[in-house]
């Protein structure tokens, strides 16, 4: 099974994704993952990447390509994989099309978590995390014991810069105008299963795997 999961920031993905991996063995790819995985390694590619985010660059789509064409060739994707935050763009969803053609890997499906600007908005600003020990929390939907306080250490809570409401809003102005038209691009394909994003954790998991066949 070959997935690409579409959705703005906030949207659930990443957790979805881990069960994907289970149900169906196979990993989850993100280029972030990619671009530390190399740099760590100090690789050729690694040592490219660490150019351009050094310099506060964009790495160039033609990069970016080449890291996920080498990651794609590991074992681990024999079976499948799921592309968690790529493609991103119209010009990458092309050019990532070519590349897989070139390896005999179709993509199978993609799923589009769809939730509202306003609920992710919501989800995102509200979350805090302990600076000590990594917990997080939410005011809604895991409120810590004491006000402001981390169960697990008691050190004081903080909200990352990029969980603020404003912060999260420049996010989904990008998303919708980078990355949403690529929801035509693979309808047009035949490729596009659509889900609603809102609901508990097993409600949007059943209907990825109804989306998918599999129940």
């Amino acid at each position: 099974m070959r997935l690409i999961l579409l959705g703005a920031p906030g949207a659930g993905k990443g957790t979805q994704a881990e069960t994907l991996m289970a149900l169906f063995d196979i990993p989850t790819i993100s280029t972030g993952n990619i671009f530390r995985e190399h740099i760590a390694d100090n690789t050729q590619l690694g040592q490219r990447v660490k150019t351009y985010i050094d310099s506060g660059a964009l790495v160039p789509d033609e990069l970016v390509i080449e890291l996920v064409k080498d990651r794609l060739k590991k074992d681990d994707c024999h079976n499948g994989m799921i592309l968690d935050g790529f493609p991103r763009t119209i010009p990458q969803a092309e050019a990532l099309d070519i590349m897989l053609d070139d390896l005999n890997m179709p993509i199978d499906y993609v799923i589009d978590v769809d939730v509202a600007d306003e609920i992710i908005i919501d989800r995102m600003s509200g979350r805090t995390v302990c600076p000590n020990c990594g917990a997080s929390y939410h005011k809604l939907y895991k409120v810590e014991k004491l006000p402001g306080k981390c169960d697990k250490c008691d050190d004081l809570l903080i909200q990352r810069e990029d969980d603020t409401a404003d912060t999260v809003r420049k996010r989904l102005e990008v998303y919708h105008s980078q990355t949403e038209p690529l929801i035509g691009f693979y309808r047009a394909q035949g490729k596009l299963a659509h889900v609603d994003g809102v609901g508990t954790f097993d409600e949007v998991r059943a209907r990825i795997a109804k989306a998918l066949g599999v129940i």
